[in-house]
């Protein structure tokens, strides 16, 4: 079993920058991949970003390429999402998750808002 909490959501107005957390408890460095997806308001879950967790390559939805970096800290299971000129679009829910792949992903946190304002 593994538990996943993020943290760092909020509101910041375009073109600004937050920093999101995700904290790993449990059998997490069992898991292959962690990563970030996200829901706007009325649409479906879709991916963001993932990182592996022994080489720590990388994977961006076209949407946030050259604009979001995820990384990891292995010492302390956690993973993070650094968003950086952020646009209205970039508001949702962000959702932390483990997975034995970038197609299976077994794990959820509760999710963070974050909301980009005008």
């Amino acid at each position: 079993q593994v538990q996943l909490v993020e943290s760092g959501g909020g509101l910041v107005q375009a073109g600004g920058s937050l920093r999101l957390s995700c904290a790993a408890s449990g059998r997490a460095n069992s898991m292959s991949v962690m990563g970030w997806f996200r829901q706007a308001p009325g649409k479906e879950r879709k991916f963001a970003a993932a990182i592996t967790w022994h080489s720590g390559s990388t994977n961006y939805a076209d949407s946030v390429k050259g604009r979001f970096t995820i990384s990891r800290d292995n010492a302390k299971n956690a993973v993070y999402l650094q968003m950086n000129s952020l646009k209205l679009e970039d508001t949702a829910v962000y959702y932390c998750a483990v997975g034995r792949s970038y197609l299976v992903w077994d794990y959820w946190g509760q999710g963070t808002q974050v909301t980009v304002s005008s």
